[in-house]
């Protein structure tokens, strides 16, 4: 049986260890993830001549969406002064990533959106976020979030409470349009939203860091190809 596709939003490398060139990547993990899941990973390439041409056209062929984890987005994209905290901004990716997050939810693409891709989908939807974090336990930890019990993330992880792995110094302030929160940690930090019309889930952390340990972590892996499959189903 084929495999549901899940586009991947590739990350632009200036240089890769063994090729010559620049490349479009994607982490190991986060494809390893959707493929023990049942799905397909598919590295979606934004060409540099024209990142956004003929995007949403694209993105239909695929049965999913996800957004990964990467670089700060540039706060003037959301209205703001960048902070002294906020460094190596890419311009093709903010572009490449608010675009895509946009068409698919006009689409009704289902979508998994980790760390910056949370970031991302609420800066697409007219949210704005904190530029740093003091504290450390996001910078590179693990370290447990809340879950609120009527929301769409809690049927999927089965749990009120879960141990994530964070790697960010960033975080949302205030929620797009038609953002609901669905997990935060002690301190407050937003660690998750869905969307109140758009097939979208969102989370804070990184689930490929431990998806192969983590029943939690796993458990949105396989709630995207679910929903990947569903929607191949239908058209």
């Amino acid at each position: 049986m084929t495999r549901p596709l899940v586009a991947v939003i590739g990350r632009r490398a200036a240089q890769v260890g063994i090729l010559r060139f620049s490349a479009t990547v994607a982490a190991e993990a986060i494809c390893e993830g959707v493929w023990a899941a049942g799905g397909e990973p598919v590295i979606l390439h934004g060409p540099a001549a024209d990142p956004l041409g003929d995007l949403p056209s694209r993105l239909d062929n695929f049965d999913a969406l996800l957004l990964p984890g990467g670089a700060d987005v540039d706060p003037n994209r959301y209205g703001a002064v960048p902070a002294p905290e906020t460094v190596d901004t890419v311009a093709f990716q903010d572009e490449l990533d608010i675009e895509a997050a946009r068409s698919a939810m006009v689409a009704g693409i289902p979508m998994l959106a980790i760390c910056r891709g949370m970031q991302v989908l609420n800066i697409a939807l007219g949210g704005t976020l904190i530029q740093h974090l003091g504290e450390p336990m996001h910078h590179n930890s693990i370290h447990p979030v809340w879950i609120r019990e009527n929301s769409r993330l809690h049927g999927i992880v089965g749990a009120k409470t879960v141990e994530v792995s964070s790697y960010h110094h960033q975080a949302i302030d205030r929620l797009g349009a038609h953002l609901t929160v669905a997990a935060t940690s002690a301190d407050g930090v937003v660690e998750a939203v869905e969307h109140t019309e758009a097939d979208v889930v969102a989370v804070q952390w990184h689930p490929e860091d431990r998806h192969t340990t983590s029943h939690h972590d796993s458990a949105l892996f396989a709630d995207l190809v679910e929903r990947a499959e569903k929607r191949r189903g239908t058209r």
